[in-house]
């Protein structure tokens, strides 16, 4: 909106010429986006409390995670608003990739609330299927990918990472391979937010990633540098990133151990199918599975061990899966696993960036 309103006003003050640099109006979304979450959150914890709207204790998970009991979640709700007001704010509103992505937040946000208001509104402890909800997954990314191939018309080449010219021709598969990119990286950010902040710390090192890439796909210059897919308008999915960025740091701020709020499905399922819609947008998805290579590590320990389980009549490969409870089991603290992991995160991100000059 700060776009369309001050940037035509550059014709009378030179000033306001510095809203068309998406540098700048980035940095000011991921600001705005911390902003309005350190705002937000102590308000929607106090109403989260009051209604006792709070976290259920599966039978399976580690006993030291009955102290979290009741800790308030749902923190998506205010996490999405945050980066909504961020989006509207400084991108341009009239880029359709900005309106995919915003979307795509609302439709996965919207089956993690039915989900969390099933499980905890409703105290029935369990949410919707697993079917149901692959179900509504799939149907949200088909949506989405139809929107991205026949009405912007997004390339179904993919890019492959260490190939300079190795681009494969897709065609209507392509459909399926956005699928399960997307579905894939809701699923994956889901099972890995099971300890305080674990979640949320990878999740806004991918979206750093993700918005150095975006602004180089976006950049005709760039792109030919680097030999990565130009694709023209999307560099506005830089100042995006940057309000996920903000606004993730903003919830991390409460959901730092020892967590005051939990994100609950109504954020993981948005925000990992944010980052995977972002990851096709501009055409890097194969280098998702680099930079969100924690996700899927968490998400094949639990294909993993149900896999082995099922073959081997009851034994476990893992203590207990996702893979951060088998080291709680182990005997690692909550905080040890969780700067771990981040770590682990940062390598996996930088190796990702590497790849964009081997090639």
């Amino acid at each position: 909106m700060l776009y369309h309103l001050l940037y035509p006003l550059s014709s009378y003050w030179i000033g306001f010429n510095v809203f068309r640099y998406i540098t700048f109006r980035t940095t000011y979304a991921a600001l705005t986006g911390l902003l309005c979450s350190l705002i937000l959150f102590p308000y929607f914890i106090r109403y989260f409390k009051r209604s006792g709207i709070g976290q259920s204790i599966k039978g399976y998970e580690p006993e030291t995670h009955q102290k979290k009991r009741g800790t308030p979640t749902m923190g998506g709700i205010p996490i999405l608003i945050s980066i909504f007001i961020s989006v509207f704010l400084w991108a341009d509103l009239k880029n359709g990739f900005v309106w995919v992505f915003v979307i795509c937040c609302i439709l996965f946000g919207f089956i993690g609330f039915i989900d969390d208001y099933k499980k905890i509104v409703q105290g029935s402890g369990k949410g919707l299927s697993i079917k149901v909800k692959l179900l509504y997954q799939s149907l949200a990314a088909l949506f989405l990918s139809v929107i991205l191939l026949r009405i912007m018309g997004l390339s179904t080449e993919l890019y492959v990472p260490f190939f300079k010219e190795f681009t494969p021709d897709l065609g209507k598969l392509y459909y399926i391979f956005i699928i399960l990119v997307i579905v894939g990286a809701s699923n994956a950010v889901n099972l890995t937010d099971g300890l305080d902040g674990l979640a949320i710390g990878p999740l806004a090192i991918s979206f750093s990633a993700y918005l150095v890439l975006s602004y180089i796909a976006g950049n005709i210059k760039m792109a030919k540098y680097l030999q990565v897919a130009y694709i023209p308008g999307v560099g506005e999915i830089t100042v995006v990133c940057g309000a996920v960025v903000g606004a993730s740091l903003g919830f991390l701020w409460y959901n730092a151990y020892p967590a005051e709020v939990f994100m609950g499905d109504v954020g993981s399922l948005s925000l990992g199918a944010a980052l995977g819609i972002v990851a096709v947008m501009i055409k890097q998805e194969c280098l998702l599975v680099i930079i969100g290579g924690l996700f899927v590590i968490e998400a094949c320990s639990v294909l993993a061990q149900i896999a082995y389980f099922r073959f081997t009549g009851g034994k476990r490969i893992l203590k207990m899966a996702p893979l951060h409870h088998h080291f709680e089991l182990m005997g690692w603290s909550e905080p040890k696993i969780i700067v771990r992991f981040w770590i682990i995160g940062i390598i996996l991100t930088l190796a990702a960036l590497s790849t964009l000059k081997l090639r």
